[in-house]
C-alpha cells in the first residue's frame, strides 16, 4: 500500500500563528489564507503547478508589515515538505524547471539533499512596480527548513507580478519533479540523504 506523503505543521509565535497542511500527492487544491492577497495567489500557483494540496491559515502581525507572515509561512511550508518526505519512499532528489510568463523567464533548480542552501538571483531583472525582494525571505526560510538546496533565477523580466509568479511556478515544478517516487535506491553514494 502506498504511503500518504503529507504533513500538518503548526507554529505560534508573538508575530504569527500558522497552521498548514501539505499533501505532496495532491491535486493542486489550495485553501490557505494569510491575509495578503498577492501572497495567497502565489501560494495557490505553487500548489497548482506542483500538484500539491495546501490548506490552513496564517494570522500575522500585518499591522507591522508583511515580512513576518511571508517568512514564517516559508518556515512552516519547508518543515511540512521535510516531514512529508520522511515516509521512507525513495524520490528523484533533483528537479529543474523554466517558466516563462509574458516578458519574464524564471528558472528553479532543486536538490533535496538535507543540505540547505539558497541562491536567489534577480540581478538581471528591472522591476520597480512591487517589492519582489520580500520573497527571497520566503524562499530562504522554505529551503532551510525543508533541508533543500534551491537555486532561483529570473533570467529577465520587467513586471514584478510576472517575475514573482514565474519564480513560484518554476520552484513548484522543480520540486514536483524532485519528489517523484522512483522505487529504486536512494540517489546518493552515501546511501542516505
Amino acid at each position: 500500500m502506498r504511503t500518504m506523503r503529507s504533513a500538518k505543521i503548526t507554529r505560534k509565535t508573538a508575530e504569527t500563528d500558522i497552521e498548514l497542511e501539505l499533501r505532496l500527492d495532491g491535486r493542486g487544491d489550495f485553501a490557505f489564507t494569510s491575509g495578503i492577497g498577492f501572497f495567497d495567489h502565489m501560494l495557490s500557483a505553487f500548489a497548482r503547478h506542483g500538484g500539491f494540496s495546501i490548506a490552513g491559515c496564517c494570522v500575522g502581525d500585518l499591522y507591522v508589515d508583511t515580512h513576518h507572515t511571508i517568512e514564517d509561512t516559508g518556515i512552516v511550508l519547508g518543515k511540512a515538505l521535510r516531514e512529508a518526505l520522511d515516509s521512507g519512499e525513495v524520490f528523484a532528489r533533483f528537479g529543474m524547471a523554466y517558466v516563462p510568463m509574458d516578458e519574464t523567464l524564471a528558472r528553479a533548480v532543486v536538490d533535496i539533499s538535507s543540505r540547505p542552501y539558497l541562491i536567489y538571483d534577480l540581478s538581471r531583472v528591472s522591476s520597480t512596480d512591487m517589492d519582489i525582494q520580500i520573497y527571497e525571505e520566503f524562499f530562504r526560510a522554505f529551503a532551510f527548513n525543508a533541508g533543500i538546496t534551491l537555486h532561483i533565477e529570473a533570467e529577465y523580466g520587467r513586471n514584478g507580478h510576472h517575475i514573482t509568479e514565474a519564480i513560484f511556478k518554476a520552484t513548484a515544478r522543480a520540486i514536483a519533479e524532485a519528489v517523484c517516487e522512483t522505487g529504486g535506491k536512494v540517489l546518493s553514494t552515501k546511501g542516505v540523504l
